[in-house]
């Protein structure tokens, strides 16, 4: 299918989505929000990738949202007056255009079966900041630079990202980044615990293609939906008997599934040949996913 803000590229189960509007930095629009949030979903349930990689083309990542938009510049209906109540359910269609843009992302993003690693060439700036932290690992390129500048603008983090930045950085680095709103250069992004490292341009994506390769090949592709959700979410509980009992269930799948497999490879001294999809997770993840969302 083709997409109007994007490029997509699969090589050997690795997609590569770029952010395609580089004349005007990668700005990030509806039409690009959309466009990643189906992305993420689609992906899902297509067993030919295994792990995704998002970066920009041209010389910026993402330069925040383009502000020259007509009308609400972040897509948002103002004849609408929302409050607590009418958030309760995100897919009513009364809040469509209520809801952040930025958030329909990330969400996606979270809820992602795949593994996904930003591989940021150069700047990232408010939703192109933000969007990144529901992203499993961030490389940067030593010419990127990472922004959450919303404070110099007179509005808020989006994109969950009071959610994800604490998680990554802890509280009161996160209430300094997004309070500050400076842009950081690479090598303050990694020391803030932003990225992992910091690349020469032309290394970056092979980086990015090394750590998913790392984290997915020859691995079982169930095994790696059901790890990356179980980190993400388990720790949320309130109390760790939550946790076991997901792992309770988690295990036992994957114990009568790719584990069989996974052992006999293990004791034959040979490489494990997987067949468990991720389109076709165990009966109770649909559950526990939508049961996370809610609870």
């Amino acid at each position: 299918m083709a997409y109007e803000t994007l490029d997509h590229t699969v090589d050997d189960g690795v997609l590569t989505i770029t952010l395609n509007r580089s004349e005007q930095l990668n700005s990030f629009t509806v039409t690009m929000a959309q466009e990643l949030e189906r992305s993420f979903r689609e992906v899902n349930d297509d067993d030919s990738v295994r792990a995704v990689i998002v970066t920009g083309a041209g010389r910026a990542f993402c330069a925040g949202m383009d502000l020259s938009s007509e009308g609400n510049v972040f897509g948002l209906d103002e004849t609408k007056q929302p409050g607590l109540t009418d958030m309760a359910d995100l897919d009513a269609p009364a809040i469509e255009r209520v809801r952040d843009t930025g958030g329909r992302v990330t969400l996606a993003v979270h809820d992602c079966k795949k593994p996904v690693v930003a591989a940021i060439n150069g700047a990232a700036v408010g939703i192109g900041a933000t969007m990144t932290l529901a992203m499993d690992a961030r490389l940067v390129s030593t010419k990127a630079r990472f922004g959450l500048v919303f404070g110099r603008l007179g509005i808020v983090p989006e994109a969950a990202s009071t959610w994800f930045l604490p998680q990554i950085v802890g509280l009161p680095k996160a209430i300094d980044l997004a309070l500050s709103a400076e842009i950081l250069d690479a090598e303050a992004t990694v020391a803030a615990g932003l990225a992992a490292k910091a690349y020469e341009p032309d290394d970056l994506l092979a980086a990015a293609r090394e750590t998913v390769d790392r984290w997915t090949q020859g691995r079982s592709p169930v095994a790696v939906a059901l790890t990356r959700q179980m980190v993400r979410r388990n720790s949320a509980y309130e109390h760790p008997a939550d946790a076991h009992r997901v792992d309770s269930l988690a295990m036992f799948h994957a114990s009568i599934g790719d584990g069989k497999e996974g052992v006999a490879a293990f004791l034959e001294k040979r490489a494990a040949q997987f067949t468990g999809k991720a389109s076709q997770m165990p009966a109770f993840y649909g559950e526990w996913i939508a049961g996370a969302q809610h609870g």
